[in-house]
């Protein structure tokens, strides 16, 4: 049944490499499950509705991608949208978090219609390449700054804006901590370096009393009280459109370039140059964030930590669906889930951070009208704490440059459409 459904001999692999695979895919994960509902909290949902709507959401997403695309590839909410799900939708403007998961449903609705019709090519195509980089990594600094914070590493200052935090502190010193164990685990191609991070500073801070032990495993919590409490018909609003937006973006961009490089490591790219199942597999994605939304979460995208499974030799489809049964198991830690601080994920934050930076590299450097704009996306979306108006002041000042340069045929008509929105956003909203 297992050959007939995910063609493992065509494929080159086998059942035990394939479970290895999944389980590897998952320990890289993992940190999710602790993570998000942290965040999502700090919106107002419940934090154990949260933990296993995180769980449930990202196993069945794991399901999807395994049984329909046949992609070795993991799936969960997204780092950088839960946080601008939470400290900008609903922290700096002001939304309830039911409206804010109405938003990222008609984010994946969205992205769902791009994947099945031509606007995806369109978008892809349309939207130039510096500015699509931009856009992860300034989300990364978005993160980071949030783990410098959540860590106490910097702390706000009314003369300066900002200031080094309280490095007596013992949570501070253990942030530090929990981020260099991650980074030099990580540099010595520990897999897990992350959830051992997370896993090690809870542990400190249980046994030197500042976490008090609640157990392991228990029955999961009930997730009533986030489940399919998403307001679609309040997100329907013209003042939702740029959050809308900057949710569908972030998401589309973020899982094509993973799809892409996941393809080339997993071997799905034939001689033809053709990527075997791609349209599937972004079909997948996108249909993903919708049902994430119904379990409390922000728009679910793959990830790039599935790296770490295919070069175990995860190939088919199975390794998702491995990854996805480990998810499902899950709902039973929510008393670890629990009892991990704030500063012991602060770390975790920190290294996405700087992984995210590294695309930078990237960047046509050669090209002002291309560099200049690109520079203001990665600098406003952590300096105004918002992604949307991050990514809105880049387009804006894209648009400006080319066409005080006598360049403006060189902005798409997706570009013009995107800066125009963004205009209207500031002037009418």
């Amino acid at each position: 049944m297992l050959e007939k459904i995910f063609n493992l001999k065509t494929n080159n692999t086998s059942l035990k490499r394939e479970i290895l695979a999944g389980i590897t895919t998952f320990v890289t994960m993992s940190y999710i499950i602790f993570v998000n509902p942290q965040m999502m909290a700090e919106s107002g949902m419940d934090y154990g509705a949260s933990f296993v709507g995180t769980c449930i959401a990202a196993s069945l997403a794991c399901f999807f991608m395994g049984l329909y695309a046949n992609w070795p590839v993991g799936l969960a909410p997204g780092m950088g949208l839960n946080a601008f799900f939470t400290y900008t939708v609903v922290g700096g403007m002001g939304y309830p978090w039911e409206i804010a998961l109405g938003a990222v449903f008609w984010s994946g609705i969205l992205f769902t219609i791009m994947s099945i019709t031509p606007l995806r090519k369109w978008m892809l195509e349309g939207i130039p390449l510096n500015l699509r980089i931009a856009m992860g990594s300034g989300v990364g600094l978005f993160i980071g700054l949030i783990g410098l914070k959540s860590g106490g590493i910097i702390t706000g200052n009314d003369a300066t804006l900002l200031s080094l935090g309280d490095l007596s502190e013992e949570s501070t010193l253990l942030s530090i901590l929990g981020f260099l164990i991650i980074a030099i685990l990580s540099m010595r191609k520990v897999s897990g370096s992350i959830i051992i991070g997370i896993l090690t500073i809870t542990s400190i801070s249980i046994f030197s009393g500042l976490v008090k032990f609640k157990g392991i495993i228990s029955l999961p919590p009930d997730p009533l009280p986030v489940f399919l409490k998403l307001d679609i018909i309040g997100a329907f609003d013209v003042a939702m459109i740029s959050v809308i937006i900057s949710f569908l973006f972030v998401n589309f961009f973020d899982t094509t370039g993973t799809l892409l490089g996941v393809a080339n490591r997993a071997k799905l790219v034939k001689k033809t140059g053709e990527i075997q199942n791609l349209d599937k597999a972004i079909k997948a994605d996108s249909t993903s964030s919708i049902l994430g939304s119904f379990f409390g979460c922000a728009p679910v995208t793959s990830y790039v930590e599935s790296s770490a499974g295919i070069e175990i030799g995860g190939r088919t489809g199975l390794t998702a669906v491995v990854t996805g049964f480990a998810f499902l198991l899950s709902i039973f830690l929510s008393p670890l889930s629990e009892m991990v601080p704030p500063y012991a994920t602060a770390g975790v934050l920190i290294y996405v951070a700087i992984i995210m930076l590294s695309d930078v590299e990237r960047l046509d450097w050669s090209d002002s009208t291309e560099i200049l704009p690109a520079l203001i996306i990665i600098i406003m979306i952590p300096l105004t704490f918002s992604i949307a108006n991050g990514i809105a002041l880049g387009f804006i000042t894209y648009t400006l440059i080319k066409l005080t340069s006598n360049r403006h045929k060189e902005i798409s008509p997706s570009a013009w459409f995107l800066t125009l929105i963004f205009l209207a956003k500031f002037i009418f909203l």
